[in-house]
């Protein structure tokens, strides 16, 4: 069972005397598991395959998406102002990655319908895919623990479903430019 921030824990037992209360932090170290997390695939290394559920109402798995490129972008949350600005800014650019023939998946823990409605407000061109169960961004090495949300990363996968480039920003109100996204898909020729 993933770990769980305190609030999602409660306690039905006695009220505990002073000396028998220990601190927020201590019990939720008792009453949470851990999960090491994946180390991030490096380039050069076959991208881990996933089938997640989108907002077209179909799922996509990364491997039936061989032939063409891949750009996998894990963002934390949707609505939140740095991701809004990221994905409003691949919709912007739309035709610039069309031109490479990628398939752009931004990936978020986000449900489904909370993803559509991201979508919806935005006018947002690519689909959108839901981590919901938090698997994907763990194996990619990317799911913060401690949020128990993504970080934001990219993975671009080549035609051949090997990593080609990957960045992982160290601080999840950072992003990258789509001008460097899209060199780096302009080197895979």
């Amino acid at each position: 069972m993933p770990a769980r921030p305190a609030s999602f824990w409660s306690y039905a037992g006695p009220i505990p005397s002073d000396a028998d209360r220990i601190s927020s932090s201590a019990l939720h170290t008792v009453m949470s598991t851990t999960v090491a997390p994946s180390a991030v695939p490096t380039v050069g290394s076959a991208a881990p395959d996933f089938t997640l559920p989108s907002t077209s109402g179909e799922p996509i798995t990364l491997s039936e998406l061989r032939g063409r490129p891949v750009l996998l972008a894990f963002f934390p949350l949707a609505f939140t102002s740095t991701c809004t600005a990221e994905l409003c800014g691949f919709t912007d650019d739309y035709a610039a990655f069309a031109e490479h023939d990628v398939v752009v998946l931004p990936t978020s823990v986000d449900s489904i319908p909370t993803l559509k409605e991201f979508k919806s407000k935005y006018g947002m061109k690519a689909d959108l895919l839901s981590d919901f169960k938090r698997e994907v961004s763990r194996t990619y090495g990317v799911l913060s623990e401690e949020r128990f949300h993504s970080t934001r990363a990219y993975f671009l996968v080549d035609r051949h479903g090997m990593l080609a480039w990957v960045h992982v920003e160290p601080n999840p109100g950072l992003k990258r430019e789509n001008a460097e996204i899209l060199a780096e898909l302009a080197k895979l020729g």
